[in-house]
């Protein structure tokens, strides 16, 4: 699974929409979609998603009940 693939599992898993996950990393959505498109992410940037939906980045997602994506 890529980590454009993962965002968007997350972003269903917390009922977010990429818009609004855009909007909470202080970016429109638009700049968010071709970041996602080229998967592109830098670490810095997978903590700050992970932060602003309330969930932990180890190099990948971990919710609460300990399932990984």
């Amino acid at each position: 699974m890529t980590i454009s693939e993962q965002v968007k599992v997350l972003c269903v898993r917390k009922n977010i929409s990429l818009a609004g996950l855009a909007r909470r990393l202080g970016t429109t959505p638009q700049n968010f979609n071709a970041k996602l498109k080229r998967g592109s992410f830098t670490v810095s940037e997978l903590e700050s998603i992970a932060d602003a939906v309330g969930v932990t980045f180890e190099r990948s997602f971990v919710f609460d009940d300990g399932e990984i994506v």
